[in-house]
């Protein structure tokens, strides 16, 4: 088998854009949650708060690909191109049949969604709607907008896993390089915000209530005793996944080696997550990696700011590491990027492995009593990571583990 390592990255956040803005908003432990009262106006509608990328230039996209792009492929698409200059690739490699891109979303970009029903709910005219409109809508626009953009000829996948999705993409690219079928690709996702997607964690009071409105910096709280809801955030996280032959033979800069990963099921609640499934999704992505708990220094937790979902994976990390293993979630500051937060998290860990630092979970001020014997970690603090676990879990009770480690030729 072959061993996998990660060679670039590109990310887009509600920080800014580039993996640099991300890098220096966790460092001054910022905030990039707002009220965004415009964007989200609609009736019925009483979350007014997110975590927005902003102003972007799709110039930068060759116009030939950005015409089919809704926002969530644009981001995408500009997260990519960071990638694949951070990691030094040839296009000659990049559109060889060993190449591919596993890239995903929650769905297909909501505002076109919300446009393209809108028209055809006021004008009763299909032929009102733009032939682009499908490749903006569809499930996998992203994954197939980014291939298009660069060239790829090889696998183009594109797992739809909800807050997993991104993990679920780099999981599958790890499997395909340690199998032999690719040599490198491009793995991760994207997610916009608009009023159709607050509006659907609203409707199983999962988002953060309106009384949050007015102070949004505070909003998200994982894991603290006033945790009351998740805060939606948008942005892109692009991951490159190499092959240590290929990476070498190029003489490429390796940034971390992925060892183990494990993606499974409840089976029990489509909305609620479970404490004993994440335990074994864990437990199982460290004998994929030949990896003890003990030799774990740094856990990247999912932790939304719901109630219950914080309270389950902190349940399992107790059973798994006890309270020795430092524990943050970068959401408190990004919000939740949903089927982007595993690839954009994950490039925050190894800057965190690079620099000898883990980034604390802001607006965490007490510990939820159910949250309570871990490690956290609530302001900046300087600490070897030779390995770590990056969690992401999803409705449908679905979880997705990634463990990395230090690359050691």
């Amino acid at each position: 088998m072959s061993r996998v390592v990660i060679t670039g990255y590109g990310i887009n956040s509600s920080f800014g854009f580039g993996a640099d803005s991300l890098q220096k908003g966790l460092e001054q432990n910022r905030s990039g949650i707002c009220r965004v009262d415009e964007l989200l106006k609609c009736n019925g509608l009483q979350s007014k708060i997110a975590a927005c990328a902003g102003e972007y230039n799709i110039n930068v996209i060759p116009r030939l690909h950005r015409r089919s792009m809704g926002r969530v492929a644009h981001l995408g698409a500009l997260a990519a191109l960071e990638a694949v200059e951070h990691c030094g690739a040839t296009p000659a490699m990049i559109t060889g049949p060993r190449a591919g891109c596993i890239m995903s979303s929650t769905m297909g970009s909501a505002s076109e969604l919300y446009g393209t029903f809108d028209t055809i709910f006021t004008e009763k005219n299909m032929s009102s709607v733009s032939g682009m409109q499908f490749f903006k809508c569809a499930s996998h626009t992203v994954a197939m907008n980014v291939a298009q953009m660069l060239g790829i000829r090889g696998s183009v996948l594109s797992p739809s896993a909800a807050c997993a999705s991104s993990m679920q993409a780099i999981g599958l690219g790890f499997q395909l390089i340690r199998g032999g079928i690719l040599d490198m690709a491009f793995c991760g996702g994207a997610e916009e915000v608009n009023s159709m997607v607050v509006g659907s964690f609203e409707s199983i009071f999962a988002a953060a209530p309106p009384s949050r409105n007015d102070d949004p910096e505070t909003a998200s709280r994982p894991f603290d005793a006033r945790r009351d809801g998740l805060v939606c955030g948008e942005g892109a996280g692009v991951i490159v996944l190499e092959s240590l032959d290929s990476a070498l033979a190029r003489n490429a800069s390796i940034l971390g080696e992925v060892v183990g990963y494990n993606t499974s099921a409840s089976g029990s609640h489509i909305s609620q997550s479970d404490s004993s499934a994440i335990r074994d999704c864990i437990n199982a992505a460290l004998h994929d990696a030949g990896i003890s708990p003990r030799e774990i220094d740094y856990v990247s937790a999912h932790a939304t700011g719901t109630v219950q979902g914080d309270a389950s994976e902190a349940e399992a990390l107790r059973q798994v590491f006890g309270g020795r293993v430092p524990v943050s979630s970068l959401k408190g500051g990004l919000g939740h990027t949903m089927g982007a937060s595993g690839a954009i998290e994950l490039a925050a860990c190894l800057m965190m492995m690079r620099d000898g630092v883990i980034y604390p979970t802001r607006n965490l001020e007490q510990p939820a009593e159910d949250c309570s014997g871990l490690n956290h970690i609530r302001q900046q603090t300087l600490a070897e990571i030779n390995c770590f676990i990056k969690n992401c879990f999803a409705f449908g009770g679905i979880n997705a583990v990634l463990v990395c480690r230090r690359f050691n030729a």
